[in-house]
């Protein structure tokens, strides 16, 4: 699906290569699975019920997943750059519901009551970044959550041996100054040393349109 003229960036090659496939082992499972049942409880807890996702790098599933348990009735669909995650993503939420692809080459022509992207906006080229908030701002009907590392002031640090593959900043705050009619709703914190629920030390940011 990718574009035959678009070169990849330095992260969408390694997110697809081996090393994509290495996370999918690392992220999966019941335990994960709880955890991402109650972080959603929590992120979600000040929106009404959600009818429709678009998750933004979905990998195999597992936030959909717990979206699922969290609200019965949700309709999912899912952008996936990885070939292994992806094949594993369509047994999930259907063929015709994934996309699979590097979201720069992702057409936003879906639309769901939230958009949502989790540990992957950090993976993101910084030059790209523009371009993925105007996705996850056009496909939202409603709400967007962003799930990420924060930091106050853009920076970039190793990830597992690599350089150039992790970076922190805050996104939330870049997306509220790029949409004035986006709004705040609510906001948190997940520690990775919860003794029930662990995430990865992750701060999440509910926004909506007004």
């Amino acid at each position: 699906m990718t574009k035959p003229d678009k070169q990849p960036t330095e992260q969408e090659t390694f997110w697809s290569s081996d090393f994509g496939d290495d996370y999918i082992d690392r992220n999966q499972g019941e335990k994960l699975l709880a955890s991402n049942l109650n972080f959603f409880n929590d992120a979600l807890a000040a929106c009404e019920p959600v009818g429709s996702c678009i998750e933004f790098g979905a990998n195999i599933g597992m936030n959909l997943r717990a979206l699922g348990l969290l609200f019965p009735n949700i309709k999912c669909k899912g952008i996936e750059i990885n070939d292994a995650a992806a094949a594993e993503l369509r047994t999930l939420i259907g063929d015709q519901s994934v996309f699979h692809g590097a979201i720069s080459e992702f057409e936003p022509r879906w639309r769901a009551e939230l958009a949502l992207i989790k540990g992957v906006l950090i993976h993101v080229n910084p030059d790209q970044l523009g371009d993925v908030y105007e996705k996850l701002y056009t496909v939202s009907n409603r709400y967007i959550l962003v799930a990420e590392y924060y930091n106050p002031s853009p920076v970039s640090i190793n990830y597992r041996g690599h350089s150039d593959k992790l970076f922190k900043r805050d996104f939330a705050g870049e997306l509220l100054d790029t949409f004035p009619d986006l709004r705040l709703v609510d906001y948190g914190f997940a520690y990775h040393r919860d003794m029930k629920y662990p995430q990865d030390d992750i701060t999440w940011f509910l926004l909506e349109k007004k």
